[in-house]
């Protein structure tokens, strides 16, 4: 049973949403997100909120309940207050800068890497050793970071690399000498 799939999404205020053939379209302050889900839910909108519901107990049909909501309520929630992935950079000599729409990362390799804004996707550099990824697509704006972080990841030795903000390195020990 999926618990995830029967709960109900509240709509807040400011934020409207329509339904043409399972093709959500959800308009905000922030902005408007569309997409395309399976045809097999059945989504209902009233009174400022959104139910999904499944035709059967089939274990696809289970799956997609919950994934369903999830994605409905990632989009309300996208248009309304927005999403931020923050990402550290540490080590010796690696930066990042903002230069244009651009943000330029030096991460220990012989040349800068150079890293493009997307369409609804906006990257802060507040110090060098700090990348803010913000956006209203939850998917883009984790899709992003993980491309930032997979420049340098964090190495277990000494903790150089690029990771998340709340993100826990496990630290090796090193060789010992005799």
């Amino acid at each position: 049973m999926s618990r995830i799939g029967l709960k109900i999404i509240e709509i807040p205020e400011g934020v409207e949403i329509k339904n043409d053939n399972n093709k959500i379209t959800v308009k905000g302050p922030k902005g408007e997100l569309t997409r395309q889900l399976h045809e097999d839910m059945t989504i209902t909108i009233e009174n400022n909120t959104v139910t999904v519901a499944r035709p059967s107990d089939h274990k696809e049909h289970r799956a997609l309940h919950g994934t369903t909501r999830s994605l409905i309520n990632n989009m309300v929630e996208g248009v309304h207050k927005g999403f931020e992935k923050a990402l550290e950079i540490q080590g010796v000599g690696y930066r990042a800068q903002k230069q244009g729409k651009k943000v330029v990362v030096n991460a220990g390799y012989s040349h800068p890497v150079e890293i493009d804004e997307e369409d609804g996707i906006e990257i802060e550099v507040p110090s060098n050793t700090r990348i803010v990824v913000k956006g209203i697509d939850k998917e883009l704006v984790g899709a992003i970071s993980a491309n930032i972080r997979a420049i340098r990841p964090p190495e277990p030795y000494k903790g150089k690399g690029i990771r998340y903000e709340d993100e826990y390195v496990r630290r090796k020990e090193g060789k010992t000498a005799k």
